[in-house]
């Protein structure tokens, strides 16, 4: 009788013990997370708020996001683009550009990558070395001596002198490529070899499936950097319909006469899509390809 009465006392004590507790701490940093990612957000939040004013009052109401009033002209008006070219051509000829520089540069630079990681040749460390120099190697100093290069050889006014050049290799890429092949065992490549495999082979049948991390890295980093890439397509494209996206922005703005603020951050809008779409499809891979092995 006496294990009878005290049962009902303990069950509200034991329900209480198992009560969740509030995670104040979780809460707190995702609050402080988000806000600090709104903070990050706002200028994007303000373009694409400002893309929906007029072109007078963008400046005038800076300090207010809701556009008053709200119209969708600019984008109309923006994608009839400039110097007799729609703005769909100048999207087509960033992709033309992005699309072969992406191919070329993940390309050449696994194969070079391999080269440096499982083939041994005499001054392997001093050519190595001359590659990492040369990430910190300013573009403005090979800039001019690149451009007298291909203006000889009649490149100007084509994306060649823009496309060429990553198929030979780029640095940073063939840095992280060279780290993730180092860390495949050296005994896949020995038993590819007992089967018969040459160098080719080995690259092709053992580490290019195990390298797609590291490709799909460098792949995204290139994409990014030769969309938003400003200084080549100024150096070397002369006529407007071979004009890319970062090019044709700017002749939005001129400073003789009125520039059409409101058109360009619409069309700055559109260009940030392809972008924003990557990411999110492809953003497992940028933390992959750095952190992880070649091993699955």
């Amino acid at each position: 009788m006496k294990a009878i009465q005290e049962s009902p006392q303990a069950e509200p004590r034991q329900l209480h013990m198992n009560k969740p507790k509030f995670k104040w701490k979780k809460w707190m940093y995702h609050l402080v997370t988000g806000l600090f990612a709104l903070l990050m957000l706002y200028p994007i939040i303000w373009l694409l708020m400002s893309s929906f004013k007029e072109s007078s009052e963008v400046f005038v109401t800076a300090h207010s996001l809701i556009p008053d009033p709200f119209i969708w002209s600019n984008y109309a008006q923006g994608w009839e683009g400039i110097a007799g070219q729609s703005f769909g051509t100048f999207i087509k000829n960033s992709l033309i550009i992005v699309g072969f520089s992406t191919i070329g540069a993940v390309i050449s630079s696994a194969l070079i990558a391999y080269g440096f990681a499982r083939i041994s040749f005499k001054g392997k460390a001093f050519w190595f070395g001359c590659m990492m120099v040369s990430m910190m190697l300013p573009h403005e100093v090979v800039m001019i001596p690149q451009y007298i290069i291909f203006a000889k050889i009649g490149w100007l006014n084509s994306f060649l002198p823009i496309i060429v050049p990553q198929f030979f290799g780029h640095a940073f890429f063939i840095f992280l490529m060279v780290q993730f092949i180092r860390n495949i065992p050296i005994e896949l490549d020995e038993a590819a070899r007992i089967d018969g495999c040459g160098r080719f082979s080995i690259f092709y049948r053992v580490i290019l499936p195990l390298i797609v991390p590291a490709m799909a890295t460098a792949a995204i980093f290139s994409f990014y950097w030769k969309w938003e890439d400003l200084i080549n397509p100024v150096l070397y494209l002369n006529s407007p319909d071979k004009y890319p996206v970062s090019l044709a922005l700017k002749l939005f703005l001129d400073s003789e006469t009125a520039s059409n603020w409101g058109a360009m951050f619409a069309m700055s809008v559109v260009s940030l899509l392809p972008v924003i779409l990557i990411f999110f499809l492809f953003q497992k891979y940028i933390v992959e390809g750095i952190s992880t092995s070649g091993l699955k």
